[in-house]
């Protein structure tokens, strides 16, 4: 990213691949939710429940009614006055506030109501349901019965008050009557149509009365209990799906939350683009972690073929420049030993190795090596005499920076992805500068399965594996053009001077010149 760029408060590929790698965290806190939600369910298991239904009848139902009478049962059933009925049918001493806990009504339809009662013993479940529903009927039929009476007697009132209006209207009429010749007729007939309406008024008062007297039997005797409270039934599947489903969404809830703050607090790089941009220099190769078993199992696993072919790129480096070479870990200890050793393996093809083990945990020595393969410590005199050696190093907290100059001149990263976080990446690279260790380039171990982040630098092409390539390839081609321009030189004839050179003789030093001669006779022919 450049400079011009803003970086975003977070970048979501970054999370989604954390998440990712921290998938073994939030699947073991899923598992864990789900353990714990059936070992509840088995240790705390759902008390009994009793069930019964109520029909109601309301003496001013109608079918325009929205459920207003069925919300005002409900809430009735759930008073204290009411659950201190029920208790006391069945003489319980358990207070009405948490018996109030245990039960609940709900309105099925305008005129049925289901009561749900919990209790610890089945039996009691079901006694404390009956109790509540006969305390809930004769409440319902009280209030009807209250209500009637009270209608009744407001009835009774109107007719005394129109009694007490017809004997007073009686009076004006009979002193009107007296009054024999001077009477007022319209007057006498007025009260009279008064005293006729008084008395049907009466009439009707006293009929409505006594009809409010009786009250109301249908009331009191559709309001009854249809279905009698019995345990409600409850599958297994039920029982220990649901506390184990909620313990399973608990779990992987706060496993993936903790996995994000984490992710975001940390700030370790996982990213290829990122730790090729923090440690200034390019990944030039990947390798997985090694599965676990016998060696037998994983020999051609992925991570041991990974493994052989960056050391065969190693060495094919190292072959090219004759400097000593260095492997530097980050979080994967095992891993550089691993390639420490596969590319002594390659090496000793052209002559003996030398591996300097310098990790805390003496992981190379641990291996087995093979041929002109030798492991010593670091200051051991052997590094000294040693033609071809590769050192075997850490970068991680507490390293010595001055030593590390010790193991090689150039040096490898096999850096285990979000093991470091962004400020310990920048020490590595700020003192290797400063140590005169360039990096070649960066072994990236457990990296992400979809990570298509670019982890290549378009920069420090000298000290990459790349421009070594290319310097490489241009010597190559620079020695080819040269033996072809000698095959393409014009031959030199010898020049007269050559021949008489070439024929002179030879004067011998050796021979003494004072020796007598020798002289052959010439041969005779027969």
């Amino acid at each position: 990213m450049s400079a011009g760029q803003v970086q975003p408060l977070v970048d979501l590929q970054r999370l989604v691949v954390a998440l990712r790698r921290k998938r073994r965290f939030w699947l073991t806190t899923a598992l864990a939710g789900l353990v714990l939600g059936c070992a509840v369910a088995i240790l705390l298991p759902a008390p009994p429940t009793a069930v019964t239904k109520i029909m109601v009848i309301h003496p001013d139902d109608s079918p325009t009614d929205s459920g207003t009478l069925m919300r005002t049962d409900v809430a009735v059933l759930s008073t204290a006055n009411m659950a201190a009925d029920a208790l006391k049918r069945i003489n319980s001493t358990e207070s009405p506030s948490d018996f109030l806990k245990d039960y609940a009504g709900l309105g099925l339809t305008n005129n049925v109501l289901q009561v749900t009662v919990k209790a610890k013993t089945k039996d009691d479940a079901v006694a404390k349901a009956k109790a509540l529903a006969d305390a809930f009927i004769a409440n319902h039929t009280q209030r009807t019965q209250a209500a009637a009476t009270g209608r009744s007697k407001a009835l009774l009132q109107q007719r005394d008050q129109a009694q007490a209006q017809l004997a007073d209207i009686d009076n004006q009429a009979a002193t009107e009557v007296a009054k024999g010749r001077n009477s007022n007729a319209g007057a006498l007939e007025q009260l009279y149509t008064q005293r006729a309406n008084l008395v049907s008024k009466i009439a009707d008062l006293q009929n409505q009365a006594q009809q409010a007297g009786i009250g109301s039997p249908e009331v009191i005797a559709g309001t009854q209990i249809v279905d009698a409270p019995a345990i409600q039934p409850v599958s297994k599947l039920k029982a220990y799906g649901t506390p184990a489903g909620v313990g399973l969404a608990l779990g992987l809830a706060l496993g993936l939350a903790f996995a994000a703050v984490t992710a975001l607090v940390r700030d370790r790089p996982v990213l290829r683009r990122e730790i090729s941009q923090h440690l200034g220099a390019s990944v030039i190769a990947q390798v997985g972690v090694k599965p676990i078993g016998p060696a037998k199992l994983w020999r051609r696993s992925k991570a041991v073929t990974d493994t052989s072919r960056v050391a065969l790129t190693l060495a094919r480096a190292a072959r090219e420049d004759r400097a000593s070479l260095s492997l530097l870990e980050i979080g994967a200890a095992a891993t550089a030993a691993e390639l420490a050793v596969e590319l002594g393996r390659s090496l000793a093809e052209d002559g003996p190795v030398v591996l300097v083990d310098d990790l805390p945990g003496k992981d190379v020595s641990k291996l087995p090596v093979e041929g002109n393969v030798q492991v010593v410590e670091a200051g051991d005199p052997a590094v000294a005499r040693a033609v071809r050696r590769v050192g075997v190093g850490t970068a991680a907290p507490g390293t010595a920076w001055t030593d590390l100059s010790a193991l090689g001149a150039e040096t490898v990263l096999v850096v285990r992805a979000g093991f470091a976080n962004t400020q310990w990446l920048h020490t590595v690279a700020r003192q290797l500068a400063d140590c005169g260790v360039p990096i070649l380039g960066v072994v990236l171990v457990d990296p992400d399965p979809k990570d298509r982040t670019d982890g290549t630098l378009w920069d420090g092409l000298h000290t990459a594996l790349r421009g070594r390539a290319a310097v490489v390839a241009k010597k190559r081609r620079e020695v080819v053009e040269l033996e072809l321009r000698d095959e393409t030189r014009p031959i030199e004839w010898p020049t007269k001077r050559d021949t008489e050179r070439r024929l002179r003789p030879v004067t011998r030093m050796d021979v003494d010149p004072d020796a007598p001669t020798r002289r052959l006779k010439p041969v005779q022919e027969s």
